[in-house]
C-alpha cells in the first residue's frame, strides 16, 4: 500500500467515529446501519447487542461493508472510505478490554454519564480487517477513488 493512501485511511479513520456498516440478512438483501466504531490502524473495532440481527448475520456470513464520511457543503469537498472487510467476533478479554478502552477514547464524553458503558459480558464486541479499501476524493475529480487491496 502506497504510504499516502495509508496516512489519508488513517487520518480519516481517527477524523471520524461513525460508520454504516452493511451486514447479509438470512434472505440475501443487505442490511446497513450506523454503529460507532474504533480504530487501532486499520483494524476497527463496533459493539453491537449479542442478540441483535447484526450480530444474527455476522454469525452466518463475516463479510461485511462499510463507509465512512461526513456531510460537506460541496460536492467536490466530498471525502470518505468505503471498505470490504471480514468482521470477527473478539473471544479474547484482553483484546475485548483493548476494543472498550478504544471506543472510550473515541467517546470521551461517554465517562461523565451517569449509564456505564457495556462490559464484554453485555455486547458482541467484532473486529473488522479490511481486504479491499476505496478512498473517495473528490477534490482529485468527480468519483475520484483510489483502490487498495490489503
Amino acid at each position: 500500500m502506497d504510504e499516502e493512501i495509508r496516512r489519508k485511511i488513517l487520518t480519516l479513520l481517527d477524523q471520524h467515529r461513525i460508520m454504516t456498516i452493511a451486514t447479509l440478512r438470512p434472505d440475501g438483501w443487505p442490511q446497513a446501519t450506523t454503529v460507532g466504531y474504533a480504530n487501532e490502524g486499520l483494524t476497527l473495532y463496533f459493539l453491537c447487542g449479542p442478540d441483535s440481527q447484526k450480530a444474527a448475520n455476522l454469525a452466518r456470513n463475516d463479510r461485511v461493508s462499510l463507509t465512512i464520511d461526513q456531510d460537506t457543503p460541496q460536492v467536490m469537498e466530498i471525502t470518505g472510505l468505503s471498505m470490504a472487510a471480514r468482521a470477527q467476533v473478539v473471544v479474547d478479554p484482553t483484546e475485548a478490554e483493548k476494543a472498550l478502552r478504544l471506543l472510550m477514547l473515541k467517546y470521551p464524553q461517554q465517562a461523565s454519564i451517569p449509564v456505564p458503558m457495556p462490559t464484554p459480558a453485555d455486547v458482541r464486541i467484532f473486529r473488522v480487517t479490511p481486504m479491499v479499501i476505496s478512498v473517495l476524493d473528490y477534490s482529485k475529480g468527480f468519483g475520484h477513488t483510489d483502490l487498495v487491496n490489503c
